[in-house]
């Protein structure tokens, strides 16, 4: 996964983070690919059910669910993201890649619904503590190809 995580931090921090400097890509929760990473497996909110299931409480869950499905991904605006995670959440996150959070909220409109729909490809979302490594990387792997025109 080192290799991974050093192609993400050298390639994604500077051009998704806060004007690209060193400190903000200097690891694997760094940069935008971080945050999507964290919030796709923070063990303490339930990872990417947990995610789902908080889009659902919040009246999002027709949003999310088009994301999980095998059809089109409906959007999702900066403001209901920003709804959805809570302005304490957001501003840590913001944090921690250089951002204000509206920018991040705004960044993570266009990338979660892409990483959530990558990690789902049969419709169904797997069992807390069932996203392995391997599809994270692979979703996040096809996610910056899309990113860099690749895909």
């Amino acid at each position: 996964m080192s290799l991974f995580d050093s192609l993400v931090g050298q390639v994604a921090g500077p051009l998704t983070a806060g004007g690209g400097d060193g400190d903000v890509a200097g690891g694997p929760a760094g940069g935008l690919m971080g945050v999507v990473t964290q919030l796709l497996t923070d063990p303490q909110h339930g990872g990417l059910q947990g995610l789902v299931q908080t889009f659902q409480q919040q009246g999002l869950g027709q949003v999310v669910a088009s994301w999980v499905g095998t059809g089109q991904n409906l959007p999702i605006s900066a403001e209901q993201l920003s709804a959805v995670l809570g302005s304490e959440k957001l501003q840590g996150l913001a944090q921690q890649v250089g951002l204000n959070p509206q920018e991040l909220s705004g960044q993570l409109a266009q990338w979660l619904p892409q990483a959530v729909d990558q990690l789902t490809p049969q419709g169904q979302v797997p069992e807390a503590g069932a996203l392995q490594p391997d599809a994270l990387q692979g979703a996040l792997g096809g996610l910056l190809g899309k990113f860099l025109g690749q895909g």
